[in-house]
């Protein structure tokens, strides 16, 4: 491996990944739980309220460990760069918190990481037009994936119903507020892995770097 991964910080990208996960099992296992199933049992009016109480609770307990698991990746960013708890703070600002949760320097760098030896070292004012740029390079990125996502689904979607990319364009047009809202909420899920994985994408190539520099020396 060109260089050392902290611990918590594979805990925080683990915990990351994870949300995704819990998200579709909690949605699944809350909509398997039809209250109708109590139609034929004696006390159908308990049953029914019975099993209404089990779907709601799973997709409170599904909101709620959505909710651990982010603060728990911010935890760990915080934890690998051995900055204060002050900062999980920011973590109820979503993504625009972790950014400033991301761009914190590591107090105690590892000597392979080339990322925390470079950017946090850069001059205040290319440090800040840096983080800015990144910051919309970020959201720019993401938009366009969403983008490119969208207009796969549809022509999957026209492919296997036979439904033309018409009809489904207008059909999403009728609904277009409520799709820029799921657009929306898309977004906030890759933008923090954007931040996530750049480090580790910028240690990887200047570790590479130096083992060719290596075999050429």
């Amino acid at each position: 491996m060109p260089f050392m991964i902290k611990r918590p910080y594979l805990m925080a990208l683990a915990c990351y990944l994870a949300i995704p996960l819990v998200t579709l099992a909690g949605a699944g296992l809350s909509l398997a739980i039809d209250p109708e199933w109590a139609q034929h049992t004696a006390h159908y009016e308990r049953n029914y309220r019975l099993l209404e109480w089990a779907a709601t609770g799973m997709r409170l307990g599904t909101a709620g460990l959505i909710v651990a698991l982010w603060i728990a990746t911010c935890h760990q960013v915080l934890a690998a760069r051995q900055r204060s708890r002050f900062w999980l703070a920011l973590a109820a600002a979503g993504p625009f918190g972790f950014a400033v949760i991301a761009l914190l320097a590591d107090l105690a760098p590892v000597a392979e990481d080339s990322y925390q030896r470079t950017i946090p070292r850069l001059n205040w004012w290319w440090r800040v037009f840096f983080e800015l740029g990144f910051f919309l390079a970020a959201w720019v990125l993401v938009y366009q994936g969403m983008a490119m996502w969208r207009e796969g689904s549809i022509q999957v979607q026209s492919f296997l119903s036979g439904t033309p990319v018409a009809t489904i364009v207008a059909i999403q047009e009728a609904s277009s507020g409520m799709a820029a809202f799921v657009e929306g909420l898309g977004m906030l899920y890759p933008v923090p892995l954007v931040y996530l994985l750049w480090p580790l994408a910028f240690n990887f190539a200047a570790g590479f770097c130096r083992r060719g520099q290596g075999r050429t020396a």
